[in-house]
């Protein structure tokens, strides 16, 4: 990161937001981008292109953040890779008992869905779960992002499947509170999203 992205992060940090105003823009944002991403991917064209920017635009929403705060510090690297991998494994198994293959992701499709796994981890377990803890503590924010992230999800994933997001963001959720970690929970959603 140069010196003018250190200014940008302070110039936008220094913003006065209460934190439960921060809390309730980034909610209806995160879940306005997940929407607006959804409905753009129905158009064919428009699929590949949508899965990229709207991956870009969740990750916009951690800008003046600090990355410690999201959970992206350097620190315990290899611990935190390897937790990401075990979490990548339990959000697995359960569709590890019922596969019997799939199709293959494009390497475009593959990074498109990248994208979108690592945006919504920044957005919704990095920077709104940053803003609820500020707010009202750890159990709030594992419960309050949890939240955000599958209301994003409605229109992405029938409902029968709700709970098992519901229980993903619970993992990871939890994963992000207890160890002050996202790349864990980044690494095991996109091993989650690429695998499945």
């Amino acid at each position: 990161m140069g010196a003018g992205d250190y200014r940008v992060h302070a110039v936008v940090a220094a913003i006065p937001l209460k934190p439960r105003i921060r809390v309730a823009c980034l909610t209806v944002l995160g879940i306005g981008i997940e929407f607006a991403r959804v409905v753009a991917a129905r158009d064919p064209a428009l699929a590949l292109p949508a899965l990229l920017g709207g991956g870009l635009a969740l990750c916009l929403l951690a800008v003046g953040t600090p990355p410690e705060r999201l959970g992206l510090g350097r620190d315990r690297l290899p611990g935190r890779l390897l937790g990401g991998a075990a979490l990548a494994a339990v959000l697995l198994l359960p569709a590890a008992v019922r596969w019997h293959g799939g199709p293959e992701l494009g390497t475009g499709w593959a990074v498109a869905a990248a994208a979108v796994s690592i945006g919504e981890e920044v957005a919704f377990r990095g920077a709104l779960f940053a803003a609820i803890e500020e707010a009202a503590g750890g159990p709030a924010a594992v419960v309050g992002s949890t939240l955000a992230w599958t209301v994003a999800h409605v229109l992405s994933h029938p409902p029968s499947f709700l709970p098992a997001v519901i229980g993903a963001g619970l993992v990871l959720g939890v994963w992000r509170w207890r160890f002050r970690d996202l790349i864990g929970p980044i690494l095991a959603h996109v091993v989650a999203d690429l695998a499945l």
